[in-house]
């Protein structure tokens, strides 16, 4: 690794974090295939945020297969052996994350659904409007937004601020409010979930609805 101008590998998944911190720590450029849900991670959304880590091109949805050592034992039913006796196993949601710049990720999302209170609602803990597909970012407003993790397929520096991740304590370092007693006890008593405390929710006829994890951004241009 300190001989290498750039790292291109398939780490361990469960040693993601780690990884990344010792590639950062000898300030490599790499571009390195993980789990969408890494994401969420505090330490790899902190250099997402910071624009020092970012999606690559190439993959932008659905799963890839990795090929596997002949030994290797097949019990997922996402798996299969080629006419040649090579064994495959799908992954579900990767991408590679980079500090590799590219044009593409200049490239603006079109935005084109305009904002109306009754089609975007509010959270009951934080003030920002929540927006189920990426695609629905609406075009004119100028408050944070909470959008699912894979808005960065599409995250353009220019076009977007990154405000923080809506979970946990993250959730907590940007305002988000604690439940309210009787909400975190609906969660708890009526719903039998983990009520978190930094996690964004909302009220939907008097149902607490925990979306998952959510990006807050905010449009700069705005």
């Amino acid at each position: 690794m300190k001989r290498a101008d750039i790292i291109v590998t398939n780490p361990p998944f469960s040693l993601f974090r780690e990884y990344v911190a010792q590639l950062v720590k000898y300030n490599k450029k790499f571009i390195i295939i993980g789990n969408l849900n890494s994401v969420t991670y505090k330490e790899i959304f902190k250099l997402i945020k910071k624009k020092e880590l970012w999606f690559g091109a190439s993959i932008h949805s659905g799963d890839r297969e990795f090929g596997v050592p002949d030994d290797y034992p097949l019990t997922a039913a996402s798996s299969r052996i080629d006419s040649k006796g090579k064994k495959f196993v799908r992954v579900k949601g990767v991408r590679w994350f980079t500090n590799l710049d590219y044009n593409e990720r200049y490239e603006d999302l079109i935005l084109y659904k305009k904002y109306s209170p009754d089609k975007y609602l509010k959270y009951e803990n934080y003030d920002a409007i929540n927006v189920n597909k990426t695609k629905d970012i609406p075009v004119d407003y100028k408050g944070h937004m909470g959008v699912p993790i894979t808005f960065l397929d599409k995250y353009n520096p220019e076009q977007f601020e990154i405000i923080g991740l809506g979970i946990s304590n993250s959730g907590k370092e940007i305002g988000v409010q604690p439940y309210k007693y009787e909400h975190k006890k609906y969660r708890k008593e009526v719903q039998k979930r983990g009520a978190v405390d930094g996690d964004l929710y909302m009220m939907i006829d008097g149902i607490v609805k925990v979306p998952y994890a959510r990006i807050i951004i905010k449009n700069k241009r705005l």
